[in-house]
């Protein structure tokens, strides 16, 4: 069979929804660069790299999407030698989808160097100390020379618990500057996101919905989650959300990275998802399994156990290498790194690809009860002696509370 060609241009790119389950859909979304299977989970390469792992390891690992930072790249190398190498794509030697954020999420996190108005937001550079003015046009402008596959609009970013008018006024403005990126926005071979803002308020969520559903022509981001809020506050945002959005938009939920968040807001409705969560994790010698949810192998009782971190993990960390080797390099050595951020990306993309394999076959229910059931397991203690008197922890009331909102059930 000749495989379908890849889009060109803006009008060609399309959300095909393959299968649902409950509110859950599995999708492909047709990109310049690659078709991307949803729900996926899109590692993050802050400065066009995975900080240890090379763009041919992810191939490796069958990941179609990853995102890079508009902000930083923007500082370094600066996004006129990015489109002088050939753009982003050609510089960091990949051939598969990217996805660039706009930098409205340095509002936050580097909030004490920034100041904000209609015209947009000024930083101070923490690398140089010199400002940098990044109106809506501007981040459009560094985003095209970047040459990403998706672009995101510049939105008033606000930490996710602030109160008061200011929600409502950054959301209307989130609006504003979005009609200001689209002015912007001259090349028909890049796919731009609005954001949908309002913090924990429903009704101002559904009202940025609406308004950002019209002027949205291939995807939808939800942001403005994961900065601390309450997980009850969380889900409900994202349910919400979803079921204010119309079908045909892929749904990206910024920022979300741990596995019971990603296979939660998948089953709401969600279908794109970002995190340094597993690299970042990585450095400290923790992986992510599927038993008890992390493994710290800098503990001692993997000093002397050479089965593989995740005997089912087809990564080639797994493949090569114990806990026991791992163990005496963690926090050492940056190839220790390296090796458990490889297993970790994997682990998340497989993740999702059980998530996929689940609203196929329209076992989700099945799949989310062994999830929870092993997520939550037993902790293992660093002491065997202990291994015993180990209780599988308390499913949060939050995951069970989404569960049923879904219509599915928890024997346990």
């Amino acid at each position: 069979m000749t495989p379908e060609p890849l889009p060109t241009c803006q009008a060609d790119m399309k959300y095909d929804i393959l299968a649902r389950a409950g509110f859950a859909r599995r999708g492909n979304l047709h990109l310049p660069h690659s078709i991307v299977e949803t729900p996926v989970f899109m590692p993050v390469g802050t400065q066009g790299t995975m900080k240890g792992v090379v763009p041919e390891q992810l191939v490796a690992m069958d990941c179609r999407i990853l995102l890079c930072n508009t902000y930083h790249l923007g500082h370094r190398p600066g996004h006129e030698r990015v489109k002088a190498a050939g753009g982003l794509h050609k510089m960091m030697n990949w051939d598969r989808s990217i996805l660039t954020d706009s930098g409205g999420f340095q509002m936050v996190s580097l909030s004490k160097l920034m100041t904000v108005d209609e015209n947009g937001v000024n930083f101070e550079s923490p690398h140089t100390g010199e400002m940098m003015a990044l109106p809506p046009e501007k981040s459009i402008e560094i985003q095209q020379a970047l040459g990403a596959d998706i672009m995101m609009q510049l939105d008033h970013v606000i930490h996710v618990l602030t109160t008061g008018d200011i929600v409502k006024e950054a959301m209307h403005r989130s609006i504003r500057w979005l009609d200001r990126c689209k002015v912007a926005h001259t090349r028909d071979d890049q796919a731009m996101f609005p954001i949908l803002q309002g913090g924990l308020n429903l009704e101002l969520r559904k009202e940025c919905a609406e308004e950002m559903a019209k002027r949205a022509k291939v995807g939808i981001a939800i942001g403005g989650l994961s900065g601390g809020e309450e997980k009850d506050h969380f889900w409900r945002v994202v349910a919400a959300c979803c079921a204010a959005l119309p079908p045909h938009l892929p749904r990206y939920v910024m920022g979300v990275g741990f596995p019971v968040d990603l296979v939660i807001c998948s089953l709401l409705g969600a279908d794109m998802f970002d995190c340094v969560y597993p690299t970042r994790t990585a450095r400290f010698g923790t992986a992510m399994v599927r038993r008890g949810g992390l493994m710290q192998l800098n503990q001692k009782r993997y000093k002397e156990d050479f089965l593989p971190i995740d005997d089912k993990c087809e990564c080639s960390t797994c493949k090569n290498y114990s806990r026991a080797y791992l163990h005496s390099i963690v926090g050492k050595e940056t190839v220790g790194c390296h090796l458990v951020s490889v297993h970790n990306i994997k682990h998340q993309l497989d993740l999702m690809r059980d998530v996929r394999q689940a609203i196929q076959s329209n076992s989700v229910e099945l799949f989310l009860k062994q999830f929870i059931h092993d997520y939550y397991g037993p902790i293992q203690s660093e002491e065997p002696s202990k291994q015993d008197s180990l209780k599988i922890r308390e499913v949060p009331q939050w995951v069970r509370d989404a569960v049923n909102h879904m219509g599915y059930k928890l024997d346990f």
